[in-house]
This record gives C-alpha cells, sequence and structure tokens, in this order.
C-alpha cells in the first residue's frame, strides 16, 4: 500500500490511531465488528489514486486505538465526539464519511449529531431503518427466545469475551466466512439460544486462503484482536440502548446530504429486511442518489468484491465533485 502512514492522535479524551492515504478532499471510513482500519485496506488504495485523501481509523475499542472497559463509553455522544475530533485534529471543516456494519449504524446518525460537518455519505451493508419502538435489549431478547441471536449473546459482559477471546483465530475465521457470500449466516437460527455460544452455531470455515482473503491478511486480524480481545468491539453492542436513548429526537430525522448505498447481494442483513429492504431508506434519507446491489458478495462487500465496490464509491464521488 504506497504512501499509506500511521500516526495515533489525541481524541475525545482518548487515543485514536488512523490509518491515511492520498491528498485531496477527505473521506474517512468507520468500520463495524469485528473490523479494523485494515477492512477498508482495497478502497485506501482506489480512493487515494484517485485523488481522495483517505482517513481509515480503528474505531474506540479496537486496533490500536484505545479501548475503555466501560459499555457506557461508547454511546452516540462519545462516539460522534470520536470523529468530531478526529476531524478537528486534522484540521478538516467537512468530510465524506463512509460506513460499515456498526460504522454504518454511526455514520447514518452523523448528519444530525454533527449538521455542518458532513459532505456526503457512503454506507455499506446496513440499510438506515426506522427507531425501534423497544430499547434494542428488549428485541434482542425476544429474538433469543426464538433462537440463537448473537445480539443477545453479546449483552452480558465477560460471556462472549471469554469464548472469542480463548479462540480468535477460530472465531474470525468462522464469523469472516459466515458472514461472506460463501455461506447463508441465517442457517444459525437454527440453533436454540440455550446452551450455545457463538462458535457452537458457526460453520466450519474452508481452509484459507479464499477468493477475497490471503492468509497475510487473515494474520493481521488474528494478530490484531489476539493482542488486544475482543471486549472494545462487544461494547459497542452493549451500548445499543444507551444509543436508541440518545437517539429518540434525532434517529429519524431526514438524511438530506447526498448518500450512496452499496450492499452484497448474500448479504444476511438484506435477507432478514424482507422483499425490499430499502424501502424505509428511501422515505428516511432524501439524499439517497443510489442503492446497488453486488452480485454474490456477503457482509464485507467492500473486501469480497473491491472493484465493483470502488467503482460505484469513485462513480458516486465524482457526481460530488462535479
Amino acid at each position: 500500500m504506497p504512501n499509506l502512514t500511521h500516526r495515533t492522535l489525541e481524541v475525545n479524551g482518548i487515543e485514536l490511531h488512523v490509518a491515511e492515504q492520498g491528498t485531496g478532499q477527505p473521506i474517512v471510513l468507520c468500520h463495524g465488528f469485528p473490523g479494523l482500519w485494515f477492512t477498508w485496506r482495497h478502497q485506501l488504495d482506489a480512493l487515494s489514486a484517485a485523488g481522495y485523501r483517505v482517513i481509515a481509523p480503528d474505531m474506540r475499542g479496537y486496533g490500536r486505538s484505545s479501548a475503555p472497559a466501560d459499555a457506557s463509553s461508547y454511546d452516540r455522544e462519545h462516539t460522534v465526539a470520536d470523529m468530531v475530533g478526529l476531524l478537528d485534529a486534522l484540521d478538516i471543516d467537512q468530510a465524506v464519511f463512509g460506513g460499515h456494519d456498526f460504522g454504518a449504524h454511526l455514520v447514518w446518525d452523523l448528519p444530525a449529531w454533527a449538521p455542518g460537518r458532513v459532505r456526503a455519505l457512503m454506507q455499506l451493508s446496513v440499510p438506515r431503518t426506522p427507531r425501534l419502538p423497544v430499547q434494542p435489549s428488549v428485541a434482542f431478547a425476544y429474538l433469543a427466545s426464538q433462537h440463537f441471536a448473537h445480539v443477545h449473546y453479546f449483552q452480558e459482559p465477560g460471556v462472549a469475551d471469554a469464548e472469542l477471546n480463548g479462540s480468535p483465530r477460530e472465531f474470525l475465521a468462522r464469523i469472516l466466512h459466515a458472514l461472506s457470500g460463501a455461506n447463508r449466516y441465517l442457517d444459525c437460527w437454527e440453533f436454540p439460544s440455550e446452551g450455545n455460544g457463538y462458535l457452537d452455531v458457526l460453520p466450519e470455515p474452508p481452509a484459507l486462503p479464499w477468493p477475497w482473503l490471503g492468509e497475510d491478511e487473515f494474520d493481521y486480524y488474528v494478530g490484531e484482536f489476539t493482542r488486544t480481545g475482543f471486549t472494545g468491539g462487544l461494547n459497542w453492542y452493549r451500548a445499543e440502548d444507551a444509543v436508541w436513548t440518545q437517539n429518540e429526537v434525532l434517529h429519524d430525522k431526514p438524511v438530506e446530504v447526498p448518500t450512496v448505498f452499496v450492499a452484497g447481494s448474500k448479504d444476511p442483513v438484506l435477507e432478514m429486511m424482507g422483499r425490499d429492504p430499502f424501502a424505509a431508506m428511501r422515505a428516511l434519507v432524501p439524499g439517497l442518489t443510489g442503492t446497488h446491489v453486488v452480485e454474490g458478495a456477503g457482509h464485507f462487500v467492500q473486501m469480497e468484491k473491491p472493484d465493483a465496490v470502488n467503482a460505484i464509491l469513485l462513480d458516486f464521488l465524482a457526481g460530488l465533485d462535479g
């Protein structure tokens, strides 16, 4: 990755590690679980080569960034302040923000929480949806009464942490494969919650390398999560009730900045949302300029089909520049 630089910034009371490449209009890319700045490696190369300044942080709780122990430190006030603080630390007034998974959850909220700091959105895998009528933990518990639900399993501090921290290589191989286009993740729902951990319900993955993930790339993930554990990432799930409360007034505020959305055709998020997973997003995001489904990709669309995703993002960015 030519001209890629790394630095650690003092932001919002924590240390935030960022990878940065290129010059020009700034783009901030926010990963989800279980991700790292490295999740965006293909976009760092392609977007910087096209004349953009691409900034990919290890989000709070991950990689080389600080990982506060208390789940309350992962609420929307803290995570928005991280992104605003990042812009301030880099002397950036306004940026294009991209998000994937939990990063997309955060980025959907940024225009309402930090008006004026967001030029546009590039969102992957998680469509904008209306505010839940009940606390997320209540919805998660209902799901768990029907079948295994990782969102509920992750809520109790220490339980999932012990399982995943004890087998980081096995967990990462299983989850990256399970959520990819090579598998149907919702088969996990065939298992009951009672008596099962996450490793019990995730499928056995094929041997590496995979078409979209090399052994050296996988080893980077394993090395980072072996060192840090998964608690920081799990705390994003444990902060969902707080985020829901803090978003009471702002969640359904229309997203009017230019927005592009990309997902894989085999992403379980879309499967869970029914026949028209984008109906609510079209109503909630009047700035939506395009919705793209990449054939054959799963949840990690930007890694599984980087050329297709990069072409979509570059076309969107060119429209902004025009």
